[in-house]
């Protein structure tokens, strides 16, 4: 009998490899672009917080966009769809590398390397859940996130040494996380899991899953104000460069590699809900951070409060996956998961793409503040659902 189901083992350690070495060089690759990004559109196109909330319609858009384009590749393996949605990320970095100050290029390249980082964030937990046995998703799903850590926390060193001690420009370090992406791209396509979701519904919408739709759209508003706005205030108000950034998320990287593995046992043992209302309480403390800082009358003490901000909120943006572990236990069908994961990514965008403008133009009118006050309301809603979920009982491990 051990003899007879080996072959499964061999085939599913194989696959668990290539995909935490995709994940790995995916997450270098999005170290080496998230530390950059903004002080890129400052420094380039000198945009001001009303101009930079408008950006992220463009590019949010393909995370709008996240259940049509996994709805339209129903047809392929999500090993596959990772594949592709890693060679756009590459390909899109790499033109931006050497597009040079061309707005209308930048928002399409800019839109290509979204569509694929978008289409990866749904199928990377699905994969991650495929990959783990049924009673420890949340402990593999920890594991795969930590990895895409630490490799983010290299791609962030290289920018850091880059940009610090050798003056490199954004050509170079976008040039750099492309061909990340691209030998990521191999990896994922070296995948053999053919049967995976291969007959998935195209889209799912059911009304028992209203709260992990509901839960999906306030996330929305919360990550977009700390991916926008977080950052702004360290430029604009603190005028702080890229290789800061590339600092901070090291930190975050570091704490998250024994950070994610916590956090998806503690998902295992204490549950969603309890993991999702100590989220919502943390952050408002970071609304508080963000918002507030500046009026310390020690600016020193105000810029290492901001960056305690920053590197909290970055750990913060793990717990999502309580959302979607939460999802695949209260599922009504296996096949369920994928599409309305891909549905819960389009959902949260419908705030990201909006949001960010209102919230440009709130800080032009009522200063920075003012954005973080509102998002500090968005918390307490997030603790008023969280409350709400109820989990079925799991069956025990065989």
């Amino acid at each position: 009998m051990l003899t007879r189901h080996l072959p499964s083992w061999r085939k599913l350690d194989r696959n668990l490899v290539l995909f935490m070495a995709g994940m790995a060089f995916l997450g270098a690759s999005g170290g080496m672009m998230e530390t950059t990004f903004n002080n890129y559109v400052s420094d380039i196109f000198n945009l001001g917080a009303d101009a930079r909330g408008f950006l992220e319609f463009p590019r949010e858009l393909p995370g709008f966009l996240t259940a049509l384009m996994a709805g339209l590749l129903f047809f392929l393996p999500e090993t596959r769809i990772a594949g592709f949605s890693a060679l756009a990320v590459g390909l899109g970095l790499l033109a931006l590398a050497w597009i040079g100050p061309h707005w209308s290029a930048m928002l399409i390249f800019l839109t290509v390397w979204s569509a694929g980082a978008h289409l990866l964030m749904p199928i990377r937990s699905s994969l991650s859940m495929e990959l783990a046995m049924k009673e420890h998703r949340g402990r593999r799903m920890g594991q795969i996130a930590a990895t895409s850590i630490a490799a983010s926390m290299a791609g962030c060193a290289m920018v850091w040494v880059a940009m610090r001690w050798f003056q490199a420009g954004y050509p170079l370090i976008f040039t750099m996380g492309g061909m990340l992406a691209l030998i990521a791209s191999v990896f994922l396509f070296k995948m053999r899991m053919p049967n995976a979701h291969l007959q998935r519904p195209k889209f799912v919408w059911n009304r028992h899953y209203s709260l992990y739709y509901i839960l999906a759209f306030l996330f929305g508003a919360r990550k977009q104000v700390f991916i926008t706005f977080g950052p702004w205030v360290l430029i604009r108000v603190f005028h702080q460069p890229a290789w800061i950034f590339a600092q901070l998320w090291i930190a975050a990287a570091l704490l998250g590699i024994f950070f994610q593995p916590l956090l998806g046992r503690a998902i295992d043992r204490l549950g969603e809900r309890t993991v999702l209302l100590a989220d919502s309480a943390l952050l408002l403390l970071v609304c508080l951070g963000y918002g507030f800082a500046h009026r310390l009358p020690n600016q020193t003490a105000a810029l290492w409060l901001l960056y305690v901000c920053f590197v909290g909120d970055n750990l913060l943006f793990g717990v999502n996956m309580a959302r979607d572990t939460y999802l695949s236990k209260i599922a009504l069908r296996p096949d369920h998961v994928a599409p309305t994961l891909s549905l819960g990514v389009s959902i949260n965008h419908v705030v990201s793409m909006s949001i960010p403008a209102l919230g440009g133009l709130m800080w032009m009118k009522y200063g920075h503040p003012s954005v973080f006050i509102a998002t500090a309301g968005v918390a307490v809603l997030m603790a008023i659902f969280s409350s709400m979920i109820r989990v079925p009982p799991q069956p025990a491990a065989s």
